[in-house]
């Protein structure tokens, strides 16, 4: 397949957003909006948050409130079935300003493999990094179709929208094992033992000029579909004043 092509540029964001779309595959709906567009939606996708991260024993890797949360959300994405119930969802912070900026400096902290962290983040800012954080899903044992792979293809929007050419994620090996479905590449560095010693958490990285190299080939499509969908739908948006 070939390369897209997608050079960096300036932010379509200068003020609060909201857009949705409906996902056939899962039979869910997907908001991207800004949390001030927003506000009900965005409680409900950190109250979801905080309830399955509880469930795993790391409520500590998220803020305290919803409202320290949203203060360095920059967009975040909201998962709702068909009775209108928040079921998953994903937020992004940035563009980074320098690698402090970024959680996984916090994350591997004195670990072994905090310098190429640190090094990698530093590299790729010059072109623009998105970082996204809480990602979670429903885990409701009668979902019949978990939309697994939405949260994957989330950042892509937030990347063509903020004009960033790179996006990272942090998280358990096995979880950024179906993320590499979107064309993400594990970084080679050592892992981290956080939120605690029971997990081994990695780094991600996604690059807009060459993702289709590396996702498969129906999640690559989905995913410039969504794309075309969301910047249709965003150069028509018109807040209400206020």
């Amino acid at each position: 397949m070939s390369v897209v092509q997608l050079a960096p540029r300036p932010s379509m964001i200068d003020g609060p957003l909201s857009t949705y779309w409906w996902d056939a595959e899962t039979g869910c709906s997907v908001t991207m909006a800004t949390p001030s567009a927003e506000v009900g939606l965005f409680e409900q996708y950190y109250e979801g948050a905080v309830a399955s991260y509880t469930r795993f024993g790391v409520r500590n890797a998220l803020d305290e409130s919803a409202a320290l949360c949203a203060a360095d959300t920059v967009l975040f994405w909201a998962i709702t079935d068909r009775s209108g119930r928040v079921v998953g969802g994903v937020r992004a912070k940035g563009p980074l300003g320098s690698p402090d900026d970024s959680r996984a400096v916090i994350e591997w902290g004195d670990q072994p493999g905090i310098g190429q962290v640190r090094k990698m983040i530093a590299d790729r800012v010059p072109f623009g990094v998105l970082e996204m954080k809480g990602a979670w899903l429903d885990d409701e044992p009668d979902a019949k179709q978990r939309p697994t792979k939405i949260i994957p293809r989330s950042g892509f929007h937030g990347m063509q929208l903020l004009g960033a050419k790179f996006l990272m994620a942090t998280a358990a090996t096995h979880v950024l094992e179906r993320w590499s479905s979107s064309g993400g590449l594990v970084a080679p560095i050592p892992g981290t033992p956080y939120p605690d010693e029971r997990y081994r958490t990695k780094m991600m990285w996604w690059d807009r000029s060459n993702f289709t190299q590396h996702g498969e080939p129906n999640t690559v499509a989905a995913i410039v579909r969504e794309m075309a969908y969301a910047h249709r739908r965003i150069q028509s948006w018109d807040p209400l004043p206020g």
